[in-house]
């Protein structure tokens, strides 16, 4: 691009869809108007592994207005497993008898109401052939292995045993997170409607053609056939990632009636009926030499899955390479128990393996009676240390400094128990957040009018996180309009694919490849105002042309106004359809993208560089010295993402991110019946998450970076960020407030007594 042309991208900028979410207008997957919708409500299983003998429907058929039962009896044959997004196999529902946990879908009443649909559901009795169920670690029947090579690898680096057994300072402890469910706003709902051998599927989803080629794969029809429409997500965070079985059956149910069929289930029915984060446990060694450099670092984790699956997020990819050491090893190993399918949830393998990475540094720093953050810029570097490729910009330390200078840190005094408010002891703690620079495939189909107005229609995603935003600041600072000025389409399988919107890849995949467009735009307008005969633009140089305040403009200050410049290419309208391929990624990757399959260019597994995104987190907490009660009256978090489309929102991303790292650290966990392995919180009133008085201060700062390597905009993800470190953070502040460490999650008052 020509230079001169940055002017909106930076720049904070309200949401374009605000107005739309505020007053009610924007229309979410329920909300969608469908002509007169039988209700569908779910039959779920009360036992956690074994077999279904039969079902008594008697009662349930009798209730007025019921339309339908579906079961594995009279459907299971209609319809495929889906195909989860990573780890192989997965769990079944009505494809056949079997049980494989509790919750799971086994039956799917539809009625002319939600109510009599409810009724009948809980009027269906099931006769069982009930199995000794495997809830958790350690329980008797779980299978242990060591996760199976996939996309995830382990690294083996110098010699990290023979290290740590030489090293004079050294940490070797154990750590766990526990299981987590996502909880969104909006629950898992779907709507189907035929037309003919046409069908919809209203359903809120990080990824619509994803869902239609699985969904086509299901039902055995092609993908063509399916048209499905997602414009607005009320929370997603990897939950709507991948297809669930309840998508087919639904569009089964609406097939068998001739009439669409909407579902809404419950709260609990969430917990089971869709992904979670797994349950995991760590074994952690760190060598280091006086000075605080580190010779070793060995990390194992185990994570549990379901009993077919092999699904594991596999977090040592980042912990092997944050912090400079000549020996790493790692390894993970998945257990299997009866419970559903784990899978993707906001920034799901450096959640729980950054925990005991930064915990551990923590303890290696009390051990060497070293400060932590100087540890930690002892053992910087701008190499990766698993594969010796440079980073394309790394700027952990000056996130340190820029964060600890805010949150005061030199102010505190290193001994645990030495600082005191009164009845309550105060704990300063830091930690380091990674996460990498991923991006995916998209095509794009952007339209410019002579009237100064453009159109951005592409199947992004916007899952809360500002994407109808950044796309139009893109076009609009790329096109020379306001952003009022831009009109911008996303969320249906009829638009130009785009990739999955997770691992922070979204705004980097979208936005190049609207910058291409644009780019593309105004080559073609450039082009043809240079070679004509006439006009103000003559002679001048293509490549320095741009598009600014609804002109094409020379550097010298030359100018055709747009509608002039469009009819030297166009009679009406310019449109322009582009698709960006990342680099790593080969051609066909676009093809993917139409055909649901995902792709993606990791930050970790580039051949040129590496490519993260870092943060540091720091945190006050109070703890009572009588009661044990844990409060966080402050954090402070910074983070480096090369380039901030738009501030406003990444801010927002970052304060959300570090809110919920508190509530890993001490509120969130899914309890589980270790004998009946069944979810026993699954509801808003148990799952404890942070409220407004848990989080009295929190500030995010948005560290400016530069990183010319990473893609053409030089963006990198933010979304993930901010919840990653902030629970060992946490912890680390509650062994400086009391000289307890914490190393399993969440933290309790019993730990503290």
């Amino acid at each position: 691009m020509p230079d001169g042309t940055q002017t909106m991208i930076g720049q904070p900028a309200l949401r374009i869809d605000g107005r739309a979410k505020l007053t009610g207008r924007a229309r979410y997957a329920s909300d969608e108007v469908v002509p007169n919708p039988a209700h569908a409500f779910l039959v779920t299983s009360s036992i956690a592994r074994g077999r279904i003998r039969g079902f008594h429907l008697d009662q349930a058929r009798a209730v007025p207005g019921v339309l339908d039962i579906l079961t594995h009896e009279n459907v299971g044959g209609e319809a495929e497993k889906p195909k989860p997004m990573a780890g192989g196999d997965t769990t079944s529902t009505l494809e056949s008898d079997r049980v494989w946990h509790d919750g799971q879908i086994i039956a799917v009443v539809v009625a002319d109401s939600f109510e009599a649909a409810r009724e009948a559901a809980h009027k269906v009795r099931v006769d069982y052939e009930a199995e000794r169920p495997s809830a958790t670690f350690g329980s008797p029947g779980a299978e242990e292995e060591v996760r199976k090579a996939g996309e995830h690898k382990d690294y083996h680096v110098g010699d990290a045993e023979a290290a740590f057994a030489a090293a004079p300072f050294k940490v070797d402890a154990r750590y766990g997170t526990p299981t987590q469910h996502h909880n969104p706003i909006e629950l898992f709902t779907t709507t189907c409607v035929w037309n003919g051998s046409k069908l919809t599927v209203y359903e809120p989803s990080q990824f619509v053609y994803g869902l239609r080629g699985n969904l086509a794969q299901q039902l055995h029809i092609e993908p063509g056939d399916i048209h499905v429409i997602s414009r607005y997500v009320g929370g997603a965070f990897g939950s709507r990632g991948g297809i669930t079985a309840r998508t087919a059956w639904i569009a089964i149910a609406a097939r068998r009636l001739g009439r669409p069929v909407r579902l809404v289930p419950t709260r609990d029915q969430g917990f089971t009926i869709v992904t979670y984060r797994a349950e995991t446990r760590h074994h952690i060694q760190l060598g280091a030499t006086s000075d605080g450099r580190l010779t070793a670092l060995r990390h194992e984790g185990w994570e549990v899955t379901s009993r077919p699956s092999q699904y594991n997020v596999s977090g040592t990819e980042t912990t092997a390479r944050v912090y400079a050491c000549p020996n790493i090893l790692t390894k993970v190993n998945i257990v299997h128990a009866d419970r559903n399918t784990p899978g993707f949830m906001r920034a799901p393998p450096e959640t729980p393996y950054m925990f005991p990475l930064e915990v551990a540094m923590d303890e290696l720093a009390v051990a060497l009676g070293m400060d932590p953050v100087e540890l930690r810029r002892v053992n910087d570097t701008m190499r990766d240390p698993a594969t010796g490729l440079e980073y394309s910009s790394r700027s952990l330390m000056e996130c340190y400094d820029q964060a600890g200078a805010r949150f005061g840190w030199k102010s505190r005094d290193p001994a645990p128990r030495s600082m005191r408010d009164g009845d309550w002891l105060v704990g300063w703690g830091c930690a380091s957040a990674a996460y990498p620079a991923n991006i995916g495939p998209a095509a794009v189909r952007v339209t410019l009018t002579p009237e100064g107005r453009a159109r951005v229609q592409i199947a992004a995603h916007d899952i809360g996180t500002g994407a109808y935003t950044v796309l139009a600041i893109t076009a609009a600072e790329r096109l020379g309009l306001p952003i009022e000025h831009v009109t911008v389409e996303l969320g249906g399988s009829e638009l130009p694919a785009a990739g999955l919107a997770a691992g922070s890849s979204h705004t980097a995949g979208i936005c190049n490849a609207v910058a291409k467009a644009c780019e593309e735009i105004r080559q073609k307008l450039a082009l043809a105002a240079v070679v004509t005969n006439d006009g103000a633009l003559s002679g001048q140089d293509a490549s320095a042309l741009v598009l600014r305040e609804g002109a094409l403009r020379s550097p010298a200050g030359a100018k055709e106004d747009l509608r002039a410049a469009l009819s030297r290419v166009t009679g009406g309208v310019l449109e322009v359809y582009a698709e960006n391929i990342p680099q790593g990624l080969p051609r066909e990757s676009i093809g993917k993208a139409y055909a649901g399959q995902m792709s993606m260019s990791r930050g970790h597994s580039r051949q040129d560089a590496t490519t993260y995104t870092f943060g540091a987190q720091f945190v006050e907490v109070r703890v009572h010295s009588r009661t044990g009660e844990v409060r966080v009256p402050r954090a402070v978090g910074a983070f480096a993402a090369g380039t901030i489309v738009n501030p406003l929102t990444a801010h927002s991303q970052c304060i959300g991110g570090m809110i919920w790292g508190i509530g890993a650290a001490l509120h969130e966990a899914t309890e589980i019946d270790p004998n009946a392995a069944r979810y026993v919180n699954d509801n808003l009133s148990e799952y404890l998450i942070p409220v407004n008085a848990d989080v009295p201060q929190v500030e995010a700062i948005l560290v400016p970076e530069r990183d010319d390597r990473v893609n053409p905009l030089g963006i990198k993800g933010l979304g993930e960020i901010g919840i990653v470190g902030m629970n060992a953070a946490v912890c680390n502040a509650v062994w400086h407030a009391t000289g307890r460490r914490i190393r399993e999650l969440p933290i309790r008052i019993e730990d503290l007594l």
